[in-house]
């Protein structure tokens, strides 16, 4: 058991205790608090040990008071976990693809309720990428870690949990077909949202044909889904990120394969509506504190994550495109996604 609760690690290291030889347990790097006492950031990785196979990444607890990201990757790694063990379809899926959670990036703030980490420092504004017509504060800066959204004191260099994160993550991507990865959040909006690249430019991302592609066919599966699926940069655009930084890193080094970074901003907003005391809350204001609403929240998104399996296993459905459906793609995601600008 580790100190504070960290229930989602001992949840990770049950998994993959239970799991066995079909489970990869890795220890990233170990952080410090203030008083000095360690934490660790575990990964752990189910499926296709192939560096080509197609690769799906679930991360949580970048920002500490959005412990329910962590929380929503948990359940669903318990969830897939149980399921591997007896249905052969998802054995048969993880045949050929990969999967890895890393739950909770930043320990330290989970345990103590801050967006930052230890050192002050808010993750997502942590890497050296620089973004265009930021908001003052909210885009990121480095004039003191008592204000939010602190980059750090330093250009180019990145926190522990920043550079671990970093690090694995372009180690899946190295040799992968293709990949997604989805970063769960809470803490923005009325709505469920599915972020899809930059948050640096409101300018579109190079794979904006094969985003479109993918969640063209998410549409036209599930046409009642509740999701508002939209570029991060419509909403606010900012310096720092860690998956702009990780996206143009992987594109840097080979531009043969796709990568979708995506983000998933549950609408704590609504729940601070229907419960207003949920402000005062211990856990923080970006976490439900109804028991039916965390329960509701923590299957929510089944659905979603299983496509995405289902998406990997069945890539070259929206990956390999000829250029005509390339250029299709991009005509209507402009559309859609663009067309104010």
């Amino acid at each position: 058991m580790y100190p504070h609760k960290l229930y989602e690690i001992d949840q990770l290291l049950a998994r993959a205790q239970e799991l066995g030889s079909l489970a990869r347990l890795e220890t990233l790097a170990t952080v410090k608090d203030t008083k000095g006492e360690e934490f660790p950031i575990h990964k752990l990785t189910l499926g296709s040990e192939d560096p080509a196979a197609p690769v799906l990444g679930f991360i949580g607890g970048v920002h500490g008071l959005e412990r329910i990201g962590s929380q929503v990757c948990i359940a669903y790694l318990n969830s897939i976990a149980k399921t591997l063990l007896w249905d052969e379809i998802t054995q048969q899926a993880l045949k050929k693809i990969r999967i890895f959670f890393i739950p909770m990036v930043n320990p330290t703030g989970v345990v103590h309720l801050t967006r930052s980490n230890a050192q002050g420092v808010d993750l997502m504004r942590n890497s050296p990428t620089e973004g265009t017509n930021t908001n003052f504060l909210l885009g990121g800066h480095r004039i003191s870690p008592r204000l939010p959204w602190y980059r750090g004191p330093n250009i180019g260099e990145m926190e522990i949990e920043s550079k671990a994160l970093v690090e694995s993550v372009l180690k899946e991507l190295e040799r992968s077909v293709c990949a997604v990865t989805i970063d769960v959040h809470s803490g923005f909006g009325m709505q469920d949202q599915l972020w899809l690249p930059y948050a640096k430019t409101k300018r579109p991302f190079p794979h904006l044909a094969k985003a479109h592609a993918l969640f063209d066919l998410f549409d036209h599966t599930y046409p009642y889904h509740f999701y508002k699926i939209e570029p991060q940069a419509t909403n606010y655009t900012t310096h720092g990120d860690l998956w702009d930084y990780i996206y143009d890193e992987s594109m840097a080094r080979r531009n043969d394969f796709t990568y979708l970074p995506l983000a998933l901003e549950m609408g704590s907003w609504n729940w601070i509506k229907k419960n207003p005391l949920q402000l005062f809350s211990s856990t923080g204001p970006f976490n439900p504190i109804k028991k039916h609403r965390e329960r509701r929240i923590l299957r929510r998104h089944n659905t979603f994550f299983e496509f995405l399996i289902k998406a990997m296993s069945s890539s070259s459905v929206w990956d390999n495109l000829n250029e005509d459906q390339i250029n299709k793609h991009e005509l209507r995601a402009k559309e859609r996604w663009y067309q104010n600008d």
